[in-house]
C-alpha cells in the first residue's frame, strides 16, 4: 500500500459546513492585541488563520477546519470564551469527515 502525502489525504477529506453558522468565531480586530503572539496562525494544520498585513487584522475562514482544537488550546480568548470568541463542534453532525487515516 502506498503512503499518501498530507495534501492527498486532505483532498480526500470532505467538509459539510453550516453556511452562516460558523463553529469558531473570533474578533479579528481584538486579535491585534493577541497575548499569545498569534499562536493560532502557527498551530493550525489547515492554515485557516492568516494575519492580513494590509488590514492589520486576523483573517479567518472556518471552512476547511479540521476540528483539531489546536487554536482553542493556544488562544487564551478562545479557550476561555472571551467576548467575541467561541469554539464549538459544528451542529447536527456536520463538519469534517475523514475518508482516510
Amino acid at each position: 500500500m502506498r503512503r499518501m502525502k498530507i495534501d492527498e489525504l486532505l483532498s480526500a477529506t470532505s467538509f459539510d459546513v453550516g453556511e452562516g453558522s460558523p463553529h469558531i468565531v473570533i474578533d479579528p480586530q481584538a486579535c491585534r492585541t493577541c497575548p499569545s503572539e498569534r499562536a493560532c496562525e502557527l498551530s493550525c494544520p489547515a492554515q485557516r488563520y492568516k494575519w492580513d498585513e494590509v488590514k492589520d487584522v486576523m483573517a479567518f475562514d472556518y471552512v476547511g477546519c479540521l476540528e483539531c482544537g489546536n487554536c482553542r488550546l493556544v488562544c487564551d480568548r478562545l479557550f476561555t470564551g472571551a467576548e467575541g470568541y467561541s469554539w464549538n463542534y459544528p451542529e447536527n453532525g456536520s463538519g469534517v469527515t475523514y475518508r482516510f487515516g
